[in-house]
Protein backbone atom coordinates (compact mmCIF):
# COMPACT_ATOMS: atom_id res chain seq x y z
CA UNK A 1 0.00 0.00 0.00
CA UNK A 2 1.18 3.94 -0.69
CA UNK A 3 1.35 5.80 2.20
CA UNK A 4 0.29 8.95 2.61
CA UNK A 5 3.76 10.61 2.27
CA UNK A 6 4.30 8.12 -1.17
CA UNK A 7 1.06 9.52 -2.66
CA UNK A 8 1.82 13.09 -2.15
CA UNK A 9 5.36 12.44 -3.56
CA UNK A 10 3.74 10.58 -6.80
CA UNK A 11 1.90 13.15 -7.31
CA UNK A 12 4.15 15.79 -7.18
CA UNK A 13 6.56 13.66 -9.41
CA UNK A 14 3.59 13.08 -11.78
CA UNK A 15 2.89 16.74 -12.22
CA UNK A 16 6.37 18.02 -12.14
CA UNK A 17 6.22 19.39 -15.66
CA UNK A 18 3.22 21.36 -14.42
CA UNK A 19 3.72 25.32 -15.22
CA UNK A 20 4.93 26.79 -11.97
CA UNK A 21 2.16 29.53 -12.55
CA UNK A 22 -0.49 27.29 -12.66
CA UNK A 23 -3.52 27.07 -10.09
CA UNK A 24 -2.32 24.10 -7.21
CA UNK A 25 -5.28 22.40 -5.65
CA UNK A 26 -4.06 20.83 -2.20
CA UNK A 27 -6.05 17.76 -1.19
CA UNK A 28 -5.38 16.69 2.74
CA UNK A 29 -7.46 14.05 4.78
CA UNK A 30 -8.30 10.62 5.07
CA UNK A 31 -6.19 7.60 5.01
CA UNK A 32 -8.96 5.74 3.78
CA UNK A 33 -9.64 8.11 0.39
CA UNK A 34 -6.12 8.81 0.16
CA UNK A 35 -4.79 5.90 -2.22
CA UNK A 36 -8.27 6.94 -4.58
CA UNK A 37 -7.45 10.44 -4.57
CA UNK A 38 -4.53 10.02 -6.06
CA UNK A 39 -5.34 7.93 -8.33
CA UNK A 40 -8.20 10.26 -9.37
CA UNK A 41 -5.51 13.10 -9.47
CA UNK A 42 -3.48 11.65 -11.71
CA UNK A 43 -6.16 10.72 -14.48
CA UNK A 44 -7.19 14.33 -13.95
CA UNK A 45 -4.16 15.40 -14.74
CA UNK A 46 -3.74 13.79 -18.06
CA UNK A 47 -7.36 15.62 -19.32
CA UNK A 48 -6.57 18.59 -17.68
CA UNK A 49 -2.64 19.93 -17.10
CA UNK A 50 -3.15 23.65 -16.37
CA UNK A 51 -4.22 22.15 -12.34
CA UNK A 52 -2.19 20.81 -9.93
CA UNK A 53 -3.88 18.17 -7.57
CA UNK A 54 -1.31 17.30 -4.98
CA UNK A 55 -2.57 14.71 -2.34
CA UNK A 56 -1.92 13.94 1.25
CA UNK A 57 -3.59 11.78 3.85
CA UNK A 58 -2.94 11.69 7.37
CA UNK A 59 -6.62 11.31 8.59
CA UNK A 60 -9.82 13.26 8.35
CA UNK A 61 -8.78 15.38 11.52
CA UNK A 62 -6.02 16.74 9.62
CA UNK A 63 -8.02 17.29 6.41
CA UNK A 64 -10.60 19.38 8.63
CA UNK A 65 -8.10 20.87 10.30
CA UNK A 66 -5.67 22.06 7.37
CA UNK A 67 -9.26 23.50 5.71
CA UNK A 68 -9.45 25.34 8.56
CA UNK A 69 -6.16 26.98 8.94
CA UNK A 70 -5.91 27.69 4.81
CA UNK A 71 -3.80 24.69 4.27
CA UNK A 72 -5.56 22.91 2.36
CA UNK A 73 -8.28 23.64 -0.64
CA UNK A 74 -10.23 19.97 -0.19
CA UNK A 75 -10.55 18.19 2.75
CA UNK A 76 -11.29 14.56 2.18
CA UNK A 77 -13.18 13.12 5.08
CA UNK A 78 -14.90 9.89 5.67
CA UNK A 79 -17.09 11.08 8.58
CA UNK A 80 -19.03 14.54 8.99
CA UNK A 81 -17.76 17.37 10.00
CA UNK A 82 -18.53 17.09 13.63
CA UNK A 83 -20.28 20.34 15.88
CA UNK A 84 -16.60 22.01 17.40
CA UNK A 85 -15.27 22.28 14.24
CA UNK A 86 -18.56 23.88 12.51
CA UNK A 87 -17.79 26.25 15.17
CA UNK A 88 -14.39 26.76 14.02
CA UNK A 89 -15.21 27.73 10.88
CA UNK A 90 -18.08 30.06 12.21
CA UNK A 91 -15.55 31.65 14.21
CA UNK A 92 -13.32 32.18 11.35
CA UNK A 93 -16.16 33.46 9.34
CA UNK A 94 -15.80 30.53 6.46
CA UNK A 95 -18.49 29.30 4.70
CA UNK A 96 -18.34 25.56 3.64
CA UNK A 97 -19.73 23.37 1.14
CA UNK A 98 -19.19 19.68 0.33
CA UNK A 99 -19.37 17.17 -2.07
CA UNK A 100 -19.81 12.99 -1.64
CA UNK A 101 -18.14 11.55 -3.71
CA UNK A 102 -18.12 8.11 -3.23
CA UNK A 103 -19.42 5.54 -0.59
CA UNK A 104 -17.30 2.97 1.10
CA UNK A 105 -17.59 0.02 3.40
CA UNK A 106 -15.69 -0.97 6.53
CA UNK A 107 -14.06 -4.65 6.40
CA UNK A 108 -13.46 -6.43 9.41
CA UNK A 109 -10.19 -8.46 9.20
CA UNK A 110 -9.42 -11.50 11.27
CA UNK A 111 -6.49 -14.25 10.34
CA UNK A 112 -7.32 -16.77 8.51
CA UNK A 113 -6.30 -19.16 11.25
CA UNK A 114 -8.93 -18.07 13.16
CA UNK A 115 -12.39 -20.58 13.20
CA UNK A 116 -14.72 -17.53 12.48
CA UNK A 117 -16.04 -16.43 8.89
CA UNK A 118 -19.03 -14.37 10.17
CA UNK A 119 -20.07 -12.14 13.50
CA UNK A 120 -22.89 -10.32 14.68
CA UNK A 121 -22.67 -6.66 15.05
CA UNK A 122 -23.47 -6.87 19.34
CA UNK A 123 -20.68 -9.27 19.64
CA UNK A 124 -18.37 -7.25 17.08
CA UNK A 125 -19.05 -3.97 19.69
CA UNK A 126 -18.29 -6.43 22.59
CA UNK A 127 -14.88 -7.98 21.08
CA UNK A 128 -13.65 -3.67 19.93
CA UNK A 129 -14.83 -2.67 24.13
CA UNK A 130 -13.10 -4.89 25.49
CA UNK A 131 -15.81 -6.98 27.08
CA UNK A 132 -14.72 -9.86 25.49
CA UNK A 133 -11.21 -10.35 25.87
CA UNK A 134 -10.32 -14.06 25.01
CA UNK A 135 -11.69 -15.58 21.38
CA UNK A 136 -12.98 -18.79 23.83
CA UNK A 137 -16.38 -16.72 23.39
CA UNK A 138 -16.86 -16.67 20.25
CA UNK A 139 -14.64 -19.64 19.23
CA UNK A 140 -13.24 -22.45 19.76
CA UNK A 141 -9.83 -21.15 20.23
CA UNK A 142 -8.29 -19.69 23.37
CA UNK A 143 -6.44 -16.69 22.52
CA UNK A 144 -6.47 -13.22 24.10
CA UNK A 145 -8.37 -11.00 21.47
CA UNK A 146 -5.68 -7.91 20.29
CA UNK A 147 -7.77 -5.11 18.56
CA UNK A 148 -6.30 -3.18 15.62
CA UNK A 149 -7.71 0.05 15.08
CA UNK A 150 -6.53 3.93 14.21
CA UNK A 151 -5.67 6.68 15.33
CA UNK A 152 -8.71 9.14 17.41
CA UNK A 153 -8.29 11.58 14.48
CA UNK A 154 -9.39 9.24 11.60
CA UNK A 155 -13.00 8.96 10.14
CA UNK A 156 -12.75 5.52 10.28
CA UNK A 157 -12.18 5.38 14.18
CA UNK A 158 -15.07 7.67 14.91
CA UNK A 159 -17.38 5.94 12.55
CA UNK A 160 -17.35 2.43 13.78
CA UNK A 161 -16.73 3.46 17.35
CA UNK A 162 -20.60 5.42 16.78
CA UNK A 163 -22.18 3.44 14.83
CA UNK A 164 -21.69 0.53 17.33
CA UNK A 165 -22.02 3.48 20.14
CA UNK A 166 -19.12 1.71 22.05
CA UNK A 167 -15.87 3.02 23.13
CA UNK A 168 -12.64 1.38 22.35
CA UNK A 169 -10.87 -0.62 24.45
CA UNK A 170 -8.26 0.98 26.01
CA UNK A 171 -6.46 -1.93 25.21
CA UNK A 172 -6.80 -1.25 21.10
CA UNK A 173 -3.37 -0.72 19.28
CA UNK A 174 -3.54 2.74 17.39
CA UNK A 175 -2.28 2.45 13.95
CA UNK A 176 -1.21 4.62 11.48
CA UNK A 177 -3.35 3.71 9.34
CA UNK A 178 -5.02 0.68 6.78
CA UNK A 179 -2.18 -1.19 5.74
CA UNK A 180 -0.15 -0.79 9.05
CA UNK A 181 -3.63 -2.71 10.63
CA UNK A 182 -3.43 -5.23 7.52
CA UNK A 183 0.51 -5.76 7.82
CA UNK A 184 -0.43 -6.33 12.00
CA UNK A 185 -3.32 -8.76 11.27
CA UNK A 186 -1.14 -10.65 9.13
CA UNK A 187 1.36 -11.41 12.14
CA UNK A 188 -1.13 -11.93 14.61
CA UNK A 189 -3.67 -14.81 14.69
CA UNK A 190 -5.53 -13.45 17.71
CA UNK A 191 -5.67 -10.10 16.03
CA UNK A 192 -9.00 -8.00 14.85
CA UNK A 193 -8.76 -5.05 12.89
CA UNK A 194 -11.20 -2.85 10.53
CA UNK A 195 -9.54 -1.17 7.24
CA UNK A 196 -11.43 0.35 3.87
CA UNK A 197 -12.53 -2.08 1.53
CA UNK A 198 -10.54 -0.73 -1.04
CA UNK A 199 -7.49 -1.91 0.91
CA UNK A 200 -8.73 -4.93 0.55
CA UNK A 201 -10.96 -5.50 -2.46
CA UNK A 202 -7.52 -6.87 -4.67
CA UNK A 203 -5.67 -8.23 -1.65
CA UNK A 204 -3.60 -11.16 -2.37
CA UNK A 205 -3.12 -12.69 0.80
CA UNK A 206 -4.54 -15.82 2.28
CA UNK A 207 -3.23 -15.49 5.36
CA UNK A 208 -6.34 -12.37 5.93
CA UNK A 209 -9.93 -13.16 6.49
CA UNK A 210 -13.06 -10.49 5.62
CA UNK A 211 -15.31 -11.49 8.02
CA UNK A 212 -19.38 -11.12 6.73
CA UNK A 213 -21.51 -9.14 9.19
CA UNK A 214 -24.56 -9.64 10.05
CA UNK A 215 -27.27 -8.05 12.99
CA UNK A 216 -30.10 -9.68 14.62
CA UNK A 217 -32.77 -8.90 11.83
CA UNK A 218 -30.56 -9.10 8.14
CA UNK A 219 -28.55 -12.08 6.99
CA UNK A 220 -24.34 -11.88 6.91
CA UNK A 221 -23.20 -9.02 3.98
CA UNK A 222 -19.78 -9.07 3.17
CA UNK A 223 -18.17 -5.35 2.18
CA UNK A 224 -17.46 -6.61 -1.00
CA UNK A 225 -20.93 -7.35 -2.51
CA UNK A 226 -21.46 -4.61 -4.88
CA UNK A 227 -24.81 -5.04 -4.91
CA UNK A 228 -25.55 -5.16 -1.30
CA UNK A 229 -23.88 -1.92 -0.92
CA UNK A 230 -26.13 -0.45 -3.70
CA UNK A 231 -29.37 -1.37 -1.78
CA UNK A 232 -28.03 -0.27 1.34
CA UNK A 233 -27.76 -3.78 2.72
CA UNK A 234 -24.28 -3.68 4.87
CA UNK A 235 -24.26 -2.25 8.07
CA UNK A 236 -20.93 -0.20 8.07
CA UNK A 237 -21.22 1.62 4.93
CA UNK A 238 -20.94 5.30 4.76
CA UNK A 239 -20.60 8.30 1.88
CA UNK A 240 -17.15 9.83 1.87
CA UNK A 241 -16.83 13.08 2.09
CA UNK A 242 -15.06 16.31 0.10
CA UNK A 243 -15.25 19.49 1.82
CA UNK A 244 -13.80 23.07 0.85
CA UNK A 245 -14.74 26.51 1.39
CA UNK A 246 -17.47 28.50 -0.95
CA UNK A 247 -15.66 30.69 -1.86
CA UNK A 248 -12.73 28.18 -3.64
CA UNK A 249 -16.01 26.57 -5.54
CA UNK A 250 -14.89 27.03 -8.85
CA UNK A 251 -11.13 26.72 -7.94
CA UNK A 252 -12.40 23.14 -7.11
CA UNK A 253 -15.09 22.71 -9.33
CA UNK A 254 -12.62 20.86 -12.60
CA UNK A 255 -12.10 18.39 -10.10
CA UNK A 256 -14.91 17.33 -8.15
CA UNK A 257 -16.39 17.78 -11.56
CA UNK A 258 -14.03 15.53 -13.38
CA UNK A 259 -14.70 12.62 -10.14
CA UNK A 260 -18.30 12.37 -11.55
CA UNK A 261 -17.50 11.72 -14.77
CA UNK A 262 -17.61 8.27 -16.61
CA UNK A 263 -13.52 8.36 -16.05
CA UNK A 264 -13.96 9.12 -12.54
CA UNK A 265 -16.71 6.47 -11.45
CA UNK A 266 -14.86 3.61 -13.31
CA UNK A 267 -11.67 4.55 -10.85
CA UNK A 268 -14.14 4.49 -7.95
CA UNK A 269 -15.25 1.04 -8.74
CA UNK A 270 -11.53 -0.30 -9.63
CA UNK A 271 -10.28 0.92 -6.32
CA UNK A 272 -12.84 -1.11 -4.49
CA UNK A 273 -15.40 2.11 -3.72
CA UNK A 274 -18.63 2.40 -4.76
CA UNK A 275 -20.10 5.23 -6.64
CA UNK A 276 -23.39 6.93 -5.86
CA UNK A 277 -26.51 5.14 -5.95
CA UNK A 278 -28.75 6.87 -8.96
Amino acid sequence: MRTSIFCLLMCCIGFAGCNRNNTTIKVKGSDTEVNLAVMLAESFHAVNDTLLVSISGGGSGLGIASLINGTADIANASRRINEQELKLFHKKSIVIDSFVFAQDAIAFVVSNKLPLDSINTNDLGKLLSGEYKNWSALTSKKLAVNIYGRQSNSGTHDFVRNILNIEFSPNAKQMNGNAQILEAINADDSGIGYVGAGYVTNIQNDQIKILTIYTDKTPAVSPLEADKIASGAYFFQRPLFQYFKAADSLKVKPFIDFEKTAAGVALIKASGYYPLSK
